[in-house]
């Protein structure tokens, strides 16, 4: 075996957790692997083509940013969506219940119902994030005006505020044991990023020994958002509260645009500046993913292999030649047992 470089490498590849499962992105392709409830892996390959699929314009700096923002949110709302319907057949009375709202829905919209819910989750969601890091630290700030008439020191604190609240909100999801085990399949599908771009073998015991840290992830691209939102929002000085909010909803894009090449610098680049942009965002990624078990890193392998060649990455970007038919690793599947609640090992 030839020596490996220590340097990192770009492999493009990118993806996001899901609902026992992982989602990875290669170019236009992209897998959905979900651990179903008796034990087997489901592993789908479709093609997502981009808004702006064919334009020219979705290579230029900064615009690129903006409709990758979007893509990234619709493919994410499909990839939950995906690994969601793997566990809507419990036969419980909340169940029944949404499926005979699901079946009014497609009643009434023709059989968009999906579509529909999503398009609310998303307007849903987005309200969400407008009234807590934009409406509420200009309303705070507005009643601190009364007591103080220091525009640069309020803005400061406006922009204090919003990076407080967004860690109080990533931090206090952490602790949801729901949430735990999405952060850990989150966790499984950095290692498997991060062990084939330092140069190793696609295994189960090479991605464990992995990082779950890893500088493109978008705990670090929402963490920039905030950083360069307080930034350009310290500039901006109107009285009136409503403009201001316009002003700030205006700039979410100019905002998304920057954030995005500072995000793709730090995945391609590892000079000092980058170093310290990507600290804060790569801190905060403790508290998004955990160490996953060896049953969540097979997941996760099985969906980067459906989307990515990454024996023939190793080959070309670290000169590593290997066996066809690698060492025999008992397969994480063999120790699943399914238990009522949980899929968990068993040693």
């Amino acid at each position: 075996m030839a020596k490996k470089k220590k340097k990192q490498h770009y492999s493009g590849i990118g993806g996001q957790a899901v609902l026992e499962g992982v989602m990875m992105k290669n170019k236009d392709d992209y897998a959905i692997a979900v651990r179903k409830s008796n034990g087997e892996i489901d592993v789908d390959v479709e093609v997502y083509h981009s808004i702006l699929h064919g334009a020219k314009i979705k290579n230029v700096p900064f615009i690129r940013g903006i409709f990758n923002f979007i893509d990234s949110l619709r493919l994410g709302m499909r990839a939950i969506n995906h690994s969601a319907m793997f566990y809507e057949d419990e036969t419980t009375e909340a169940n029944n219940d949404e499926k005979a709202l699901d079946k009014g829905l497609d009643k009434v919209s023709n059989g968009r119902s999906d579509k529909i819910l999503m398009a609310l989750s998303t307007v849903f969601a987005v309200a969400l994030a407008v009234g807590l890091f934009i409406v509420l630290p200009l309303l705070v700030t507005r009643w601190l005006s009364k007591y103080m008439n220091n525009e640069s020191l309020l803005a400061i604190i406006e922009g204090g505020i919003r990076v407080i609240v967004f860690l109080i909100y990533i931090i206090s999801i952490s602790l949801m044991k729901d949430i735990r085990r999405l952060y850990q399949y989150h966790g499984a599908e950095h290692k498997c990023i991060n062990c084939i771009e330092r140069g190793r073998e696609l295994t189960v015991g090479n991605v464990m020994r992995s990082s779950r840290i890893h500088k493109r992830c978008g705990t670090s691209f929402m963490f920039l958002v905030i950083i360069i939102s307080v930034i350009l929002f310290f500039f901006i000085r109107i009285d009136n509260v409503f403009l201001k909010v316009l002003i700030r909803l205006a700039l979410v894009p100019v905002i998304a645009g920057i954030s995005y090449e500072a995000i793709r610098l730090a995945g391609k680049t590892d000079n000092i500046f980058v170093k310290i942009i990507s600290a804060p965002g790569m801190w905060l990624q403790h508290a998004t993913t955990k160490e996953p078990d060896e049953t969540m890193v097979e997941v996760a392998i099985k969906s980067v292999e459906a989307v990515f060649d990454w024996k023939k990455f190793l080959k070309e970007e670290f000169e590593l030649e290997f066996e066809e038919v690698e060492a025999a690793e008992t397969p994480a599947t063999e120790r699943v047992g399914v238990a009522e609640d949980n899929i968990s090992n068993e040693s």
